[in-house]
């Protein structure tokens, strides 16, 4: 019981350091809904990047009286680890990216390796009663170091997406959605666009972001991204893109774009790597097209048929729905923490 200067300690503390980010709108916040309205108390606090070992004896009262802390893709350095294991109650780790290696400065080459980066990891991945992984990629990195690792996909709100009209008249319209970091990888696929504006000269490459590529060889549609934009400009494409180099860090990606695509019924090409293979059934969803290989040819047999966009776009939303769906996921995400906490 608290009095009115002291506030109740939440049976869940959930450690982020942007609640604003992608990774934790989409995968953190749905789980604490759920677990408010379940009637569970939870609280998310911003941690700062530096003032480490300091920032954890700032939250002290609160780590040691939260039935479960939950740090949400938080790089803890050393002693940190072993602080939050004798201040914490139940300690889970929540990550969607491959954050034991340094990205890539450019598609192609290998990400930077870091033994400092690997054995934070491995520190906060043994500190913890649970650690979730959002794929197979990631959970393979994680279990030599945690006894309990379990892999909880990025969900999503199908709902929320309208169906494309994939047959409707109008300039074929390819769509990449992203943050500006993964723009670079667009590059992989702008020789085939350029030769296929040859055959479909009003071909258009639509960028839903904040930044946008500035090529003189392919026609881009420049839409400023926002929630309602994301959706509008989806729903009007044909084709959705995802591709990416095949390296230590793209392997780690949760392929969430293509399960943005497949909510609006847009059929997805794809580079074949890491979770890419399992959001997109190849000949079935969408196709995959092996690292270094042409996009040419893929792009091609889905622009020439509006049947095929049509089948492959319907079975991505079903696929999306059946495995990736928010109320499902979430709620399976929300059951693990409240078991911990239990």
């Amino acid at each position: 019981m608290s009095d009115d200067t002291t506030p109740a300690v939440p049976e869940f503390l959930i450690l982020s350091y942007d609640p604003d980010v992608p990774s934790f709108r989409y995968r953190i916040a749905p789980v604490v809904e759920r677990l408010t309205r379940a009637g569970r108390s939870c609280r998310v606090i911003c941690m700062p990047s530096g003032r480490h070992v300091r920032r954890l004896f700032d939250l002290q009262r609160e780590l040691r009286s939260a039935r479960v802390v939950l740090a949400a893709k938080i790089k803890f350095s050393p002693p940190e680890p072993l602080m939050l294991r004798r201040m914490c109650r139940r300690l889970a780790f929540d990550f969607d990216d491959a954050i034991y290696v340094l990205r890539p400065r450019a598609p192609g080459l290998p990400p930077g390796e870091s033994r400092w980066r690997r054995w934070k990891f491995a520190a906060t991945c043994a500190a913890t009663d649970l650690v979730i992984a959002g794929n197979e990629t990631l959970a393979a990195a994680a279990r030599p170091h945690s006894s309990r690792v379990v892999i909880v996909p990025t969900p999503l709100d199908i709902d929320r997406y309208r169906t494309a009209d994939l047959a409707a008249a109008g300039a074929p319209t390819l769509v990449w959605l992203g943050l500006p970091d993964n723009l670079n990888y667009l590059e992989l696929v702008r020789p085939a666009i350029a030769a296929l504006t040859r055959r479909w000269p009003d071909l258009r490459l639509r960028v839903i972001c904040s930044e946008f590529p500035d090529w003189t060889d392919v026609a881009v549609e420049r839409v400023q991204w926002s929630p309602a934009s994301e959706v509008a400009g989806l729903a009007t494409a044909h084709i959705g893109l995802m591709p990416l180099a095949d390296d230590a860090w793209t392997r780690g990606k949760c392929a969430f774009k293509l399960l943005q695509y497949a909510a609006a019924s847009l059929p997805c090409v794809a580079s074949d790597v890491g979770a890419n293979r399992e959001a997109v059934l190849d000949g079935a969803s969408g196709l995959l097209v092996p690292p270094g290989g042409s996009w040419e040819p893929a792009l091609a047999r889905l622009l020439e048929s509006p049947e095929l966009r049509t089948s492959f776009g319907r079975r991505g939303r079903e696929h999306v729905a059946e495995h990736y769906a928010a109320d499902v996921v979430s709620a399976r995400c929300a059951r693990l923490l409240a078991e911990l906490a239990d």
